[in-house]
């Protein structure tokens, strides 16, 4: 197939948005063989192709760090906030992720499918074919595992790439409240080496926090992950600062997600390890934070910046990445070309993918095309979607 008469933006090399003009890509099985202005088309490549008519043609979109699957909601104590009860009168009420705790526990793996492609399709109609999912709701070996076989079973389901990354140090469940050591040893680690023994997982998360786990606790869930061959991912410095950010860094992870407390050591330490900065506008957003990312920090020592949803019922029920693009910007003040390539091409890097995020030969023929006249613009505009159509694999 070839696409002809488009603004193409292939996210490489040193043009802004690597912008191709006038431009032309071409595809077959599945893969982009040949990428760049019309003008220049080889004869080999030279089909009829499709007309489209000056529209913007860009990788297609990337969530790199989403919850969505879950049981549940928490609208409730979204409305009880809002009429003035505390965070400890709405735990007390049985909010809070414990509330998702025993709702994930209590759905069957069928509903939570159900529930979950409602939330993959919402960002799929906006051009993505990756999204990252994370099990962390279940906190206890069996729920853990069935989170992680819904999420494959989402791939499954839809044309969407799906990466998973098992989240067992999320919270400390309530059996085990106040024995965050004794949980790690008990459950998370079993379910881990489970989780890897029936290719469930593909990375491995935690979340490193005063309210969650230490920096001593975190370590020997990706001591284990190194063990069983698996990278690593991290919540990181999100609320405070307790040296979550180096210790991804020290592990060479993937990437650091949050890390509104991160300063410019934590920055260095990133760009030493080439892990990726994840930024999560929704949550800042929907917790009234103030404490902004250091993303200048982040370009000064090179460090990429990745943005996504963080889908998930509590802090972030945000389902549109368009959206999270436009909030990346007015928030954080990241620049719309930041901001695509936040979910493009650093967000594949922050997935370890390297054969979709940008438009060049030998990729996959992952593509989104807009209704738009420029890049800056699906970063500009306020819950509007120009997506015209989504190629998948070549197809669509």
């Amino acid at each position: 197939m070839l696409l002809r008469n488009a603004t193409i933006a292939t996210m490489t090399g040193d043009r802004a948005y690597g912008l191709i003009e006038a431009g032309a890509v071409s595809f077959a099985d599945g893969k982009i063989r040949w990428v760049g202005p019309e003008s220049d088309l080889p004869a080999e490549f030279a089909e009829t192709g499709e007309d489209m008519e000056g529209r913007l043609i860009t990788p297609a979109l990337i969530d790199c760090h989403t919850h969505i699957v879950f049981g549940g909601d928490r609208a409730g104590e979204f409305e009880m906030r809002l009429n003035g009860a505390s965070y400890e009168e709405v735990a007390r009420a049985g909010g809070g992720i414990v509330s998702t705790v025993t709702a994930t526990r209590e759905t069957s793996e069928d509903d939570l499918l159900a529930d979950a492609l409602t939330r993959a399709d919402a960002l799929i109609a906006e051009g993505v074919s990756v999204i990252e999912i994370k099990s962390g709701y279940g906190l206890d070996v069996d729920t853990e595992l069935k989170m992680l076989r819904v999420a494959r079973r989402v791939a499954a389901s839809r044309d969407v790439r799906v990466k998973t990354s098992f989240l067992g140090a999320h919270a400390v469940p309530a059996e085990y409240k106040g024995r965050n050591a004794d949980y790690i040893a008990e459950v998370c680690l079993p379910a881990l080496e489970q989780a890897a023994e029936e290719g469930l997982a593909d990375a491995v998360d935690g979340f490193c926090e005063g309210i969650a786990f230490s920096v001593e606790e975190i370590e020997p869930v990706f001591a284990k992950a190194k063990e069983l061959g698996l990278p690593v991912k991290l919540h990181a410095e999100q609320l405070s600062n307790i040296g979550g950010t180096k210790l991804a860094a020290k592990y060479g992870a993937l990437s650091a997600d949050h890390v509104e407390y991160a300063d410019e050591s934590d920055a260095q330490a990133l760009a030493g390890s080439g892990s990726v900065a994840v930024i999560l506008p929704g949550a800042f957003y929907t917790l009234h934070e103030t404490q902004l990312p250091p993303i200048e920090a982040f370009r000064k020592h090179g460090v990429p910046m990745a943005l996504a949803t963080d889908c998930n019922p509590g802090s972030s029920p945000l389902a549109s990445l368009l959206l999270t693009m436009n909030m990346g910007c007015t928030l954080f003040r990241m620049t719309p070309e930041e901001a695509l390539a936040g979910v493009t091409s650093h967000a594949a890097q922050a997935l370890g993918l390297d054969d979709t995020g940008v438009i060049a030969p030998g990729n996959r023929a992952d593509l989104a095309v807009w209704d738009v006249a420029q890049p800056a613009e699906l970063a500009y505009r306020i819950g509007f979607n120009p997506l015209n159509r989504r190629i998948f694999g070549g197809e669509g």
